[in-house]
């Protein structure tokens, strides 16, 4: 049953460009707005989460919450790099990000700033060019929905933290 909602969420987020585009939007605005979603929303989880808890884990096989929201923000800087040929990021020591409120909250930024910088610079024509995401070909404007899904899904997953805890993650912007 739980699988339900998170199809819902994959199936509106894969939709969202072609939505985008009936609207006559600039795509790549909207794609800029959904970073800064994104960061609002790590940022929201770091502030809501009490640093005692930061490295507690909702299974065993997770990683704890610190780690969860440094690979959202961290796997997005990386695909960039890696995937749309950015300069290597330049982001902050994570014995801090996993361990202080602030250091979690200095690394999301500094991901999301390099990332909102990447994508104000790509060309027109960068846009348009394949590349390939783990060996899927597609547009290079396409990588940036494909992270947006991806920093969603990771960040819903530390929801299970806050349950687990007996608190109320921080609300969805959405609704």
């Amino acid at each position: 049953m739980r699988l339900i909602p998170l199809i819902a969420l994959a199936v509106v987020a894969a939709a969202a460009p072609a939505l985008q585009a009936q609207s006559g939007e600039n795509p790549r605005d909207v794609q800029l707005r959904a970073l800064e979603h994104q960061r609002k929303f790590l940022l929201a989880m770091a502030d809501s989460m009490p640093e005692r808890l930061y490295r507690d884990k909702a299974t065993p096989a997770q990683r704890d919450f610190a780690q969860q929201i440094h690979h959202a923000a961290s796997a997005a800087a990386f695909v960039v790099a890696q995937t749309l040929g950015g300069p290597r990021p330049g982001l902050p020591d994570t014995a801090s990000a996993f361990n202080s409120r602030a250091g979690l909250k200095a690394f999301v930024n500094t991901a999301f700033d390099y990332l909102v910088q990447l994508q104000k610079n790509q060309s027109a024509e960068a846009r348009t060019q394949s590349v390939k995401l783990f060996g899927q070909a597609m547009p290079a404007w396409q990588v940036w929905d494909e992270i947006h899904i991806h920093t969603v899904w990771t960040a819903g997953q530390v929801v299970a933290n806050f349950r687990k805890n007996g608190m109320a993650p921080p609300a969805f912007t959405f609704f």
